[in-house]
């Protein structure tokens, strides 16, 4: 079935979210149950970086208050989906994936009043209905091939997004060459209470490359704006020579660019996130350096993107990483407005 076949995409895409807080999807729901449950919609928070709605349960055990979590607003936005679609009060019937600890669903279908089912999951192929064969949504921007541009829009300071089409929409490997050191620390590490994103925490590099949400060039001259829709974050990359022998270690690394024909060529250092992934489980030094390759297709419709890690601490060889981007005209960066619970 399609779902299986983008279960990966799926738990990349939403790992890591948060309901009550950010945590990855597969640590905290069993995702191969699916489990229903019925009930009357008592709250809606409709917000970043997870929405979630909370369930009275009728039936048997009537009165019990269920959690029912899901994608991020933004998201949801590329679902075109942006409002709720329920009301407080609401009688609906839910699916998904139970918690590991308490009451609660990551919510995959949801059967409305109006007989409509949303479906969350979203693939390639027709979405899977469980109950009804009236289908709220759309998944079509998830997969679009690419967006033509004119001749007047090509190069790379717009607003891109991401694609799942071809399955380049992510760029984790299954495995990586990792040293002795990092092994051990991969072995150590407990996905319940080391996660590194926990209340709207941000990420860092090289984690917040991989987020599914638009990012926007902008040129400012002697520097370029990399502005990311995830957290409202803004990488500043210098260009034109600009150079800080001794840059104070941040978040995001200190950033330095040069143009080799139409792709531009970035090195960071100086992050000092600490982590590979947003998962937690791979380490990354002080001492590591990034370097990026964006070059946008011929006819402006896609930008390929290279990142190799160089990390001697952590990897026993340079690690490289692809995924691309499309361009899509009606696209902008809307605000993230992250809310902690």
């Amino acid at each position: 079935m399609w779902a299986n076949k983008f279960l990966g995409i799926l738990l990349l895409i939403m790992s890591p979210l948060s309901g009550l807080s950010h945590h990855s999807v597969a640590a905290n729901f069993d995702p191969s149950v699916t489990m229903e449950v019925e009930g009357t919609i008592t709250g809606i928070f409709w917000r970043n970086p997870h929405v979630v709605f909370t369930l009275a349960l009728t039936g048997e055990n009537a009165g019990t208050e269920w959690t029912l979590e899901t994608h991020s607003l933004s998201i949801m936005k590329r679902m075109d989906v942006s409002e709720p679609f329920v009301q407080v009060g609401d009688q609906v019937k839910a699916a998904g994936w139970p918690a590991r600890r308490g009451q609660g669903l990551f919510v995959n279908n949801m059967l409305l009043p109006t007989g409509e089912e949303f479906v969350f999951v979203f693939g390639s192929e027709p979405a899977e209905l469980r109950w009804s064969n009236q289908l709220w949504g759309t998944n079509e921007r998830w997969f679009a091939e690419s967006g033509d541009s004119s001749d007047e829009e090509r190069g790379i300071f717009r607003v891109w997004s991401t694609t799942l089409a071809g399955g380049k929409g992510f760029f984790w490997l299954s495995e990586y060459p990792l040293t002795e050191e990092a092994i051990a620390t991969k072995a150590d590490f407990n996905a319940f209470t080391d996660n590194p994103l926990l209340d709207c925490a941000l990420k860092g590099m090289p984690t917040i490359m991989s987020a599914p949400y638009p990012i926007e060039f902008v040129d400012e001259g002697n520097t370029i704006a990399l502005r990311i829709e995830e957290y409202d974050l803004v990488r500043t990359i210098h260009m034109d020579g600009q150079t800080n022998a001794n840059p104070e270690p941040s978040l995001l690394g200190y950033s330095v660019g040069r143009w080799e024909d139409q792709t531009l060529i970035v090195k960071t250092s100086a992050s000092n996130w600490g982590y590979f992934r947003g998962t937690g489980e791979y380490p990354i030094s002080a001492d590591s350096e990034f370097i990026e390759r964006f070059l946008a297709t011929e006819n402006g419709s896609r930008l390929q993107y290279e990142l190799t890690v160089i990390d001697p601490m952590v990897f026993t060889e340079p690690v490289i990483l692809q995924k691309s981007w499309i361009w899509l005209p009606d696209v902008t960066l809307d605000p993230y407005e992250c809310a902690s619970p």
